[in-house]
């Protein structure tokens, strides 16, 4: 059961980035937005998970940065948000 639910996540996370990406290719959400960063860092997550488990280290690391830059991105457009909504306020 366990190597089953490994196996899912790592096609559900491989689904979330290829469709982030392909979303941000065919125009349809920026890169920048909250869509594609949670795509990105879900997936990523997913993807290390099932890339560890099975012992591929390289993916595993590959993954790790991909969601250190999903984190990355949330935050800045939490701040972009918190900033524009100071700017907004009477």
């Amino acid at each position: 059961m366990t190597t089953l639910l490994i196996d899912v996540a790592g096609w559900v996370g491989m689904a979330l980035l290829i469709g982030a990406y392909a979303l941000v290719t065919a125009g349809r959400i920026l890169g920048t937005s909250l869509l594609f960063q949670l795509m990105n860092l879900v997936g990523g997550a997913l993807l290390m998970v099932n890339s560890g488990y099975y012992g591929a280290w390289p993916s595993a690391a590959l993954n790790l940065v991909w969601v250190v830059i999903g984190t990355t991105g949330l935050v800045r457009a939490g701040l972009r948000r918190t900033r524009t909504e100071l700017r907004e306020s009477p």
